[in-house]
């Protein structure tokens, strides 16, 4: 018996669903309609369809998963890597007086219990938390409770799952088997869709999201990073004092507008703060180590202008929001290029011209070595740590239950994550594993060196956007591109004038000199 569904069907169906999600979304957000492909998300997650979503800064993902979230009765959880992050969206969404809310360590006994009790009387519809929250004690006995209806799971930042997965946060590894394990404590017949958002993904890390997530079937939806108002640029330094006058020059032609400055140490951004405020800047520092309050505080300051620019770590990297940021100065360099456009994407989020300068120490590190140290210092401690989780590959039980091996050894959750990676561990559920192979390790993930990657973009001599493309597996688009904005692009049209000139001119030699900026 043929039990498929007849396309015309089909097709009445998702015109439904379409017109029900524009007509929400015009009354919740207020827009005429949706830019694309926001609606077709929207739509493929309300289908509860797999998906996988790659689209740059600014390009308006969350309400992707929200509005969806929204329109269905129970919960969307959504994972996300940072308090700063959850925070942001869940006031926006409390501003319009919708039913969403954080869990986080940061949260009151009381407020965590006033959340959790929402969530076990389905009175929420969209809750955010991180993936070490989500695999908690107290969150799990709640999700698992059969009343509880789960639409959902969205890992937002998802890229955040090979980034950090396999050092500091290795609960990301653990996210594949948390459907299953959900389903099974819920009635016969639910659906429960899982969709990944991030603005950087190359295709290493979205084979990775599929397979380590258990997607079935996922919708891929791919929009490459270029952004025509964002202009790229790269200076070569030579001192440490030359790094700071080139950053001061270049924020000097901005005047009162904002921007971000991103160093990479807790301790480099409060220096660089003091330093600037003794300069009259009006400015903060801003890393993880701050309590909630005070970096809500400087949020706010920032975005409400009484803060011109925040000199801020990668911990203000995702999901904050400003329109009118007009620069990015990489005062220091981050070693991954994915991080890279998450921090440069802060900028020209309403369309309007802005630049992003990355300050970058000369090659050979003979002359002003900090960038080489740091990046060395950073491969290091990588280094370390998975040398750690090697050590303990031989002592862990071939399977077992993840805190008995957390009460056995201090690095045992990496060592757990290391073995995942190299396909030599199976979960079988979100706290218990199995070793499937005690073989030498041999990765399965053949990540390219992501120093080597960064170090290809801030040195090549071609246009920067086509390299970005190129890296992030855009590789049709790269062929054609020319943005014409970044600096290498700005100093081959100089090229090709100079090459131009009316044989009637003297040689350049002879012209009078231009004078010289470091600006890009």
């Amino acid at each position: 018996m043929n039990t498929s569904i007849p396309p015309k069907i089909l097709k009445k169906c998702a015109q439904t669903d379409i017109a029900q999600l524009r007509e929400t979304f015009q009354k919740i957000w207020g827009y005429d309609d949706f830019r694309p492909p926001q609606g077709e998300i929207a739509q493929a997650l309300f289908a509860g369809q797999d998906i996988v979503v790659v689209m740059p800064t600014g390009g308006g993902k969350s309400v992707c998963f929200q509005l969806p979230a929204l329109m269905k009765t129970g919960v969307t959880l959504v994972i996300s890597p940072l308090v700063a992050l959850m925070e942001n969206q869940v006031q926006e969404l409390a501003e319009k007086q919708l039913p969403a809310a954080a869990l986080h360590s940061e949260l009151d006994k009381k407020a965590q219990w006033q959340t959790l009790r929402s969530l076990s009387q389905n009175r929420l519809r969209l809750l955010y938390l991180s993936p070490e929250t989500l695999l908690s004690k107290p969150v799990w006995e709640v999700l698992t409770q059969p009343q509880v209806s789960i639409n959902a799971l969205v890992l937002d930042e998802a890229h955040c799952l090979t980034q950090w997965g396999d050092s500091f946060r290795p609960t990301y590894r653990r996210l594949g088997t948390v459907r299953t394990a959900l389903l099974a404590t819920k009635p016969a017949g639910i659906r429960m869709a899982i969709a990944a958002f991030t603005a950087t993904a190359d295709p290493f890390t979205q084979q990775a999201l599929e397979t380590i997530l258990g997607l079935q079937n996922p919708q891929i939806i791919r929009l490459n990073p270029y952004r025509s108002n964002l202009h790229l640029s790269v200076q070569t330094i030579w001192t440490p004092r030359g790094r700071k006058r080139a950053m001061v020059k270049f924020i000097q032609r901005y005047g009162q507008q904002s921007g971000l400055v991103y160093a990479r140490t807790r301790r480099g951004t409060e220096d660089l703060a003091r330093w600037f405020a003794a300069q009259g800047y009006r400015v903060s520092a801003y890393h993880a180590g701050l309590g909630a309050p005070q970096r809500r505080q400087i949020e706010a300051q920032w975005i409400n202008g009484d803060c011109q620019f925040v000199v801020c770590t990668s911990a203000f990297g995702m999901g904050i929001n400003k329109a009118d940021c007009r620069f990015v100065v990489h005062y220091e360099v981050p070693s991954l290029l994915a991080e890279y456009v998450q921090e440069v994407g802060r900028a020209g989020r309403d369309g309007k011209p802005a630049q992003a300068l990355s300050l970058v120490s000369e090659p050979t590190g003979l002359f002003a070595p900090e960038d080489q140290r740091r990046w060395q210092f950073f491969e290091q401690k990588a280094q370390q740590l998975q040398k750690a989780a090697l050590d303990l590959v031989s002592q862990i039980p071939p399977e077992g239950n993840i805190d008995e091996v957390r009460r056995q050894f201090r690095e045992g959750d990496q060592a757990l994550a290391l073995l995942h990676r190299n396909g030599q561990l199976r979960w079988l559920d979100p706290f218990t594993y199995k070793v499937e192979t005690r073989q030498p390790i041999r990765s399965q993930e053949k990540q390219p060196d992501p120093a080597q990657v960064m170090k290809r973009y801030l040195w090549t001599k071609r246009c920067r956007w086509q390299v970005l493309l190129e890296e992030f597996g855009f590789t049709q688009a790269a062929k054609t591109m020319r943005c014409q904005q970044c600096d290498r692009c700005r100093q081959s049209n100089k090229s090709n004038q100079s090459n131009q000139r009316s044989p009637n001119l003297p040689p350049k030699s002879a012209l009078p000199t231009q004078p010289q900026t470091n600006h890009p």
